[in-house]
């Protein structure tokens, strides 16, 4: 577990604290929900049901709660009371079996477990019976209607004062090529977000804009790095928001086309997704620009987007470790310096640096050299941060990412970055989607399989036509030996690959071409 250790965490939770109790005083809407607009005294009155809750569970105010939210309003409205409260909050994924969510409770070290009724199954149920933790239920359907945040009936009060740790926010990886790890932010972070967003309004509100600005989607996952980022930056100020439960591209087009934002963003696979559903150009006709992260953009992907709608991609750089975006490319930077840096994540910003060490012989690299990113993230503290991304610097300070160390596979003494691969099968006109992973091998300890998406279901390409175009444009040592056509790629709840399940699909599924 990392921690986060700073002189000032003190005042910053204090500061925190204050900043919910203001935005708990917010009047008029303040979540837009399936439709519906929620308003701030529905907020408040499940975060004093939530308070007097936990007080008649018997947990400590300062005793560490685990939190599963959904993205829901009850979750949102629980959140405010948990965060300015000062303690420990440990984010777990309700998305999950009954099972895994119960093994994962001893970890927390928690007095309680918050989140809706309907996830507290029979064995959650029993390990906070055996483990003398509370459950503390939201209301059942997610939404603020009904009867607020109550001790769950058959679960035990709590009887242990939990682990508590330093005040923070265990936030979830993105558990893209395993189980997702907690990483601990503090709340001085957290609150360098709320005025991060406080800044940006204020400078809107001094320009040239008269009308107010658009309520901020929020589609992320509450339990992961961009969700805790989009929600300071909007809702824990006080700001309206529309909250979707998932990102759907329908979902999305209408925020659009309702609302008529300057700008927009979603998830890397969005972009694809959009072009396939085939949203029309006048729908996105107010968007200057697309903001995008969290995984590398498809080159081609990219560049049909920007063709069919005209609006240009702006990629950013960040992680969980790093407390969010370090680099990032915005519309001024691709102005200055044209195409050339299309597929660039940007420039670090905010006082954050970077540097590339190579693989070979952990030197330092020069400009144009590929290798590991390093990273000092100034929300987290003066020290480098090691990564497992691939990319390289150029001259001017632009970030080229080229795919993740960790991900490749090793057949027999080549090493293949399975981006390169997945790049060069997307652009075969039969195939929407591709993943490359790989499985292990006696004699070459691991191979390259590839599960491809079919553009056209009803039609899927041949093993023998996939095999032909890769040899085509690949070297040999990185043509998949096997194959998998299926459905649609799994995904984690951050949208991306899930490389584990699409390993696990793989090993069920796939074939070799016949030659």
């Amino acid at each position: 577990m990392s921690e986060i250790a700073n002189e000032h965490d003190s005042e910053a939770i204090a500061a925190l604290a204050g900043v919910c109790h203001r935005t708990l005083c917010c009047e008029g809407p303040a979540i837009r929900f399936e439709g519906a607009w929620i308003g701030w005294d529905a907020i408040r009155a499940l975060a004093a049901s939530l308070d007097t809750a936990l007080e008649r569970a018997g947990v400590a105010r300062d005793a560490p709660v685990a939190f599963a939210p959904r993205n829901s309003p009850a979750s949102l409205a629980a959140f405010l009371p948990l965060l300015g409260s000062g303690r420990r909050i440990r984010m777990l994924y309700p998305f999950q079996s009954g099972e895994a969510l119960a093994g994962q409770l001893a970890a927390t070290g928690a007095a309680a477990l918050v989140m809706e009724a309907r996830d507290f199954c029979a064995p959650v149920v029993a390990e906070l019976q055996a483990r003398g933790m509370a459950g503390i239920a939201l209301p059942g359907d997610g939404t603020l209607s009904g009867e607020g945040a109550a001790v769950l009936e058959g679960a035990a009060s709590c009887t242990t004062a939990g682990t508590s740790g330093a005040p923070a926010i265990e936030i979830l990886t993105s558990g893209t090529t395993g189980q997702p790890k907690p990483f601990a932010i503090g709340h001085r972070v957290v609150l360098g977000y709320v005025r991060q967003g406080e800044a940006l309004a204020n400078a809107r509100a001094a320009g040239a804009r008269a009308h107010d600005p658009p309520p901020t989607l929020l589609c992320f996952p509450l339990s992961n790095i961009s969700g805790l980022y989009s929600l300071a930056m909007s809702f824990l100020r006080g700001a309206p928001v529309v909250l979707l439960e998932r990102f759907s591209v329908a979902a999305w087009r209408d925020y659009v086309v309702e609302y008529r934002p300057a700008a927009g963003g979603a998830p890397p696979a969005a972009l694809a997704m959009i072009l396939e559903q085939g949203i029309a150009r006048e729908d996105l006709a107010s968007l200057a620009s697309f903001s995008t992260g969290a995984a590398p953009v498809d080159p081609a992907v990219r560049q049909r987007f920007e063709e069919t709608y005209g609006i240009p991609v702006l990629q950013t750089y960040g992680a969980t470790e790093f407390g969010g975006p370090v680099t990032a490319m915005s519309l001024d930077l691709l102005r200055e310096f044209g195409a050339d840096k299309a597929q660039s994540v940007g420039r670090p910003f905010g006082g954050a640096r970077l540097r590339i060490r190579r693989e070979a012989d952990g030197a330092l690299a020069a400009a144009g050299e590929v290798g590991l990113v390093e990273v000092v993230s100034p929300r987290m503290g003066p020290e480098w941060i090691a990564t497992s991304d691939l990319g390289l610097l150029d001259g001017d300070g632009f970030l080229f990412l080229r795919g993740r160390a960790d991900g490749a596979v090793m057949r027999g003494g080549f090493k293949i970055v399975p981006e390169t691969v997945e790049q060069v099968l997307r652009a075969h006109p039969q195939v929407a989607e591709a993943c490359l992973v790989g499985l292990p091998d006696e004699r070459l300890h691991e191979l390259p399989v590839a599960a491809v998406v079919p553009r056209d279901r009803a039609a899927p390409p041949s093993i023998e036509a996939l095999d032909a175009h890769a040899r085509q444009h690949l070297a040999a040592t990185q043509v998949p030996a096997r194959w998998a056509l299926v459905d649609a790629l799994p995904r984690t709840v951050s949208f991306k690959t899930d490389r584990a399940a699409v390993r696990a699909l793989c090993a069920a599924q796939a074939v070799s071409p016949c030659r």
